[in-house]
C-alpha cells in the first residue's frame, strides 16, 4: 500500500514522500495516528497545497520539542519495585511507568512517547529513549530500585550485587563478634571455676585452722 507521509517517520521516510508500506501497518498506525496518507491523486494534490502549512507547523513543534530536550535529557527518575535479593523485579517496569514517573517530576511525557525494546525486569540503572519528535529524542535514565536508600546507592555507582555482598559481608562480621562475645564470656566463666589444685590448697587451709 501507498501512503504519503505527513511529517518524518524513522526507517521509512522525510515528510512529502510516497512510500510502499504494508496495509496492516498503514491502517493501524500511520493513518490514525495523522502520519500518512493513503496516497490517492486526491490527497497528494491536497498534501501539495498544505505542505508550507506543514512544514512551518513541524518547525514549530520540532523546535518546542528541542527546547523540552534539553532538560529532559539526562535525567534521572525512581521507580520503586518490590524484587529478589538476586535483583530480578517481581512484576516488571513498562513504557507507562517510565511517563509516569517523568510527569510526577514535573515532565510531560506520554507513555507513546517512551521507546522500550523490552519491559524492565531487573533493579539497576537502566537508560530510556523518548521521542519527542519525529526528529527530537531524549534519553532518560530509571532507577529501579526497592526503596529510595537504595536508589541513592545505585546512582551513586553501586550495584545490586555489590550492595548485596556488603550486606553480606556486614552480617558475617556481626555473626563472628558475636561468636568472639561468646567465647569471651566463656573464658571469663572458666577463670571463676576452682581447679583441683585450688581445692586441694583450700582444704588444707581449712586443716590447719580446724588444729
Amino acid at each position: 500500500m501507498q501512503v504519503i507521509l505527513l511529517q518524518r517517520v524513522a526507517k521509512l521516510g522525510q515528510m512529502g514522500d510516497v512510500v510502499d508500506v504494508k496495509p496492516g501497518f498503514a491502517r493501524n498506525f500511520l493513518l490514525p495516528q495523522g502520519k500518512a496518507l493513503s496516497a490517492s491523486k486526491a490527497n497528494i494534490e491536497a498534501f501539495e497545497g498544505r505542505k508550507a502549512q506543514l512544514e512551518a507547523q513541524n518547525l514549530e513543534t520540532k523546535a518546542e520539542a528541542e527546547a523540552m530536550s534539553a532538560k529532559l535529557n539526562g535525567q534521572q527518575f525512581i521507580v520503586i519495585r518490590s524484587a529478589s535479593d538476586a535483583g530480578a523485579l517481581y512484576g516488571s517496569v513498562t513504557t507507562r511507568d517510565a511517563a509516569d514517573a517523568a510527569t510526577a517530576e514535573g515532565f510531560t511525557v506520554d507513555r507513546k512517547q517512551v521507546v522500550l525494546s523490552a519491559p524492565i525486569k531487573e533493579l539497576g540503572l537502566h537508560d530510556v529513549s523518548v521521542v519527542l519528535h519525529p526528529e527530537v529524542e531524549a534519553t532518560i535514565q530509571l532507577n529501579v530500585a526497592r526503596s529510595v536508600e537504595e536508589a541513592e546507592l545505585q546512582a551513586s555507582g553501586k550495584s545490586i550485587q555489590e550492595l548485596a555482598a556488603e550486606e553480606e559481608a556486614a552480617a558475617d562480621f556481626e555473626i563472628a563478634e558475636l561468636f568472639d562475645d561468646i567465647g569471651s564470656a566463656a573464658s571469663d566463666d572458666d577463670d571463676l571455676v576452682p581447679t583441683p589444685e585450688d581445692a586441694a590448697a583450700s582444704d588444707d587451709q581449712d586443716d590447719t585452722a580446724n588444729s
